[in-house]
This record gives structure tokens, sequence and C-alpha cells, in this order.
């Protein structure tokens, strides 16, 4: 039997993804925003991932996370380590289906 790993505070699950409230407000497009929203991936987002990637896993995961989040790798690239493990563990819950 396994243990239920608690939902953070900072992190919101949907039926279509999570919201992401990030630990410090970042700049997208000239926008201050303090939350980001990750829609669940498809197939064809995994794919072109992957395509796109050359098979570094790093550069797959930053572009999955921008198709998934509508923000440019540039913005990505620019946040905080922690605001970036906070869109990882999003990424995480949203892919499982363990019924937290």
């Amino acid at each position: 039997m396994s243990k239920k790993v608690p939902v953070p505070s900072w992190l919101n699950i949907t039926e279509d993804g999570v919201i992401v409230t990030l630990r410090k407000p970042i700049v997208i497009d000239g926008v201050t925003v303090d939350k980001l929203t990750m829609r669940e991936p498809t197939v064809r987002d995994i794919r072109a991932a992957s395509a796109m990637a050359n098979g570094d896993d790093e550069v797959r995961e930053l572009n999955l996370l921008s198709s998934l989040t509508q923000v440019g790798q540039s913005a990505l690239d620019s946040i905080g380590l922690r605001n970036y493990k906070r869109l990882q563990e999003g990424y995480f819950r949203v892919v499982e289906d363990d019924e937290l």
C-alpha cells in the first residue's frame, strides 16, 4: 500500500492540469505573473518535444514545459531554480493518475 503524498499549498490540481503558484513572480513578455497554468500533455506533445531535443533530456524537458505552460523557452531559462522545481513537480503531478 502506497503512502499518499500531500499536495503542496502552492499547487492546485485541476481536471485539465495544474496551477503552479510561483515562489517569486516572474516577468513574461513584459507582464509580471505569480502563477502558471500547465495543461496535461498529449502524446503529440511528448513526441514533438523528444523530436526537437535530439536526444538531450534537458532540452526535451524545457521544450515540453514551454509547450504545456505556453511560456517561451527563453523566459523559462531565466526563472529561478526554485520556481523551475515547482514547475517540474507540477508536471509530475499532472501526468500521474494516483488520485492524490
